[in-house]
């Protein structure tokens, strides 16, 4: 049973991304299958409030697992949603389960057939496809195709008798050119019923074919100088691709395909399968595997596919696959695809298992914050090649402008946080001019010659803001104070951001996008705010104090309560007479004022 902590963290780690849901029970059974545009916002709303149905009521009590796939757009997740629920049959998803309550788009069997939705599907010949999830999709659907191909909406008996005798006069859908007035022999039966069975075969999935045989007509008829009649078919060819460019389904010939995808993060493995039945997703399932002996990726993809194989009883004689797996399987053909919609599938494929290993890592640092740390931690130790993992790090950065009011800093990160009770500004008292070396030389010293004194702990590493030249002074600190060796310092340089250690010219470059190089650019950033923030303060201040002093009749108690409200010359100088007067005096007021003038 998944606890209320498991699900807090499963729904915090869900993307904000179009997709489909399902709901598992504790059989580990689908329950609900539903559809979003933010997943992560759906499945939260069936937790963070009360339902006021009790049927979701009910169904909310009994999930014990849910599951997702990513998709690229809100409609891909409508035609994933119809598939998944048509081969699953979620218990919860009372429309789908009786047929007549969705709705489906059917072709009226008579002359010159009529198509609509309906709720109520009868043994009466006509064609019903469906059922749609959703009724505004169907209607999207509905539209699409009658802009394509025009189709009465009226309800005449349109037999050849009742045209012949003119029984009817034309509507508005007709001036409209929503209908071609078949009801006054203007559009012959042949061309209305050629119509319908273009529809048709859309209404099946044969999106592409359709599309084929609008292009090649539109070609013929160009090359027949017939332009007006090619015009109309682009048009037509247009909105089919667009159509079929927002779906997920890919060609209807690829039909019982299996697609399995491989990722890996540490000591997990990730294999996302899915399921293709007539060119769409029917099913997708990802596992985990903890490798312990260092198998082969052959070996744990050959062993996922067999896994998985057997969990859904899939018996499909093509997979698709990103590298060949190390196993045969009798009458089954492995694909590694280069091109086309196979290897759309893949992709698609390996973008779930993506996802879900991001989930997984996701939850895992939710119920568990330390675990993040220490994993970021790991690979620091790792990539530095440090004999300890470095859980207490420090971080020195100079600030000073044209050598004036030269201050340094040193941060203080815990755990991978910063731990801001800890921090230190150091006032360079040593230092004459702009020394970033011998400044560097104090601060360092200074910092560890107290830590030492008072005993407290010492850091498992030191990070100094600069190359070769600080980090040569920080490191001479460390050896008048016999540190040197004990505690591990690196420098990272600002222009190329590469690691240099001490007495080693070649310095180390860590991956752009890794958490360890991340750490240290936040460690130098950190302290170089908190370095510049104070040399501001102190700069700021000391000119305040230099421009009050030179004007007689302000004194100390004045210049405070001054340098407490205005915090600077030039907000003082901005601030109303009226004001300033309020605050210290009119004759005071005056003074100042026309001392700060001269």
């Amino acid at each position: 049973m998944t606890s209320d902590n498991n699900f807090s963290a499963l729904l915090s780690a869900i993307p904000e991304t179009p997709g489909c849901y399902m709901y598992l029970d504790e059989n580990d059974t689908i329950i609900y299958v539903g559809k979003a545009k933010n997943l992560k916002k759906r499945v939260s709303s069936y937790f963070n409030k009360i339902q006021d149905n009790p049927k979701t009521r009910i169904m909310v009590k009994k999930i014990r697992n849910i599951r997702y796939l990513v998709v690229e757009s809100e409609e891909e997740a409508f035609l994933l949603e119809n598939n998944l629920i048509k081969e699953h049959k979620p218990r919860y998803n009372i429309l789908l389960k009786d047929d007549k309550t969705y709705p489906w788009i059917v072709v009226r069997n008579e002359p010159f057939p009529r198509i609509y939705l309906t709720r109520q599907k009868t043994n009466d010949k006509s064609h019903y496809y469906g059922p749609y999830t959703s009724v505004l999709n169907a209607k999207y659907l509905l539209r699409l195709l009658t802009t394509i191909y025009p189709i009465r909406n009226c309800h005449y008996l349109l037999s050849q008798e009742n045209i012949e005798k003119k029984k009817f006069k034309l509507c508005l859908q007709y001036h409209l050119k929503r209908c071609l007035g078949p009801c006054l022999a203007l559009q012959s039966a042949e061309a209305y019923n050629k119509g319908i069975k273009v529809i048709e075969e859309i209404l099946k999935g044969n999106v592409r074919f359709v599309s084929k045989q609008i292009y090649d007509e539109m070609l013929r008829l160009a090359e027949e100088l017939r332009f007006e009649e090619a015009e109309f078919l682009k048009e037509r060819y247009k909105i089919l691709e667009n159509y079929s460019a927002k779906s997920i389904v890919v060609s209807p010939n690829l039909n019982n395909i299996d697609v399995f995808s491989f990722d890996e993060s540490g000591q997990s493995v990730f294999i996302n399968y899915l399921h293709i039945s007539s060119g769409a997703i029917v099913q997708g399932y990802t596992i985990e595997y903890r490798v312990q002996l260092d198998e082969p990726k052959e070996q744990i993809l050959g062993m996922g596919i067999i896994e998985l194989r057997n969990r859904f009883g899939t018996d499909a004689k093509e997979i698709i696959v990103p590298f060949l797996p190390d196993i045969e399987i009798n009458a089954v053909e492995f694909i590694v695809p280069q091109k086309g919609d196979k290897k759309k599938l893949l992709m698609l494929s390996e973008k779930n298992a993506q996802q879900y290993k991001i989930d997984q890592l996701k939850q895992a640092e939710k119920l568990n914050p330390a675990q993040r740390a220490t994993r970021i931690l790991k690979t620091l130790q790792n990539d530095l090649h440090l004999k300890e993992m470095p859980n207490h790090i420090e971080c020195f950065d100079n600030s000073n402008i044209q050598g004036t009011n030269p201050v340094s800093a040193c941060v203080v990160f815990k755990l991978a946080k910063p731990s801001k009770k800890d921090y230190r500004h150091f006032n360079i008292k040593t230092v004459t001019g702009p020394d970033d070396f011998q400044s560097m030389y104090e601060t360092v010293f200074r910092r560890y010659r107290r830590l030492l004194d008072e005993e407290q702990e010492l850091p498992q590493l030191i990070v100094v803001d600069g190359g070769k030249g600080q980090l040569h002074a920080a490191t001479d600190a460390l050896k008048d104070l016999d540190l040197y060796g004990r505690i591990p310092i690196v420098g990272i340089a600002k222009r190329l951001e590469e690691i240099y250690y001490p007495e080693d010219s070649i310095p180390l470059y860590l991956d752009k996008n890794s958490e360890s190089l991340k750490l240290i650019q936040q460690l130098r950033d950190e302290a170089h705010r908190f370095g510049i923030t104070f040399h501001r303060q102190k700069r700021s201040k000391q000119q305040i104090v230099s421009e009050l002093d030179a004007i007689k009749g302000i004194g100390p108690v004045l210049k405070e309560k001054l340098l407490k409200k205005y915090k600077s010359v030039k907000r003082i100088r901005e601030a109303p007479e009226s004001e300033i007067a309020g605050l210290i005096g009119e004759n005071k007021a005056d003074l100042l004022l026309k001392g700060l003038k001269k």
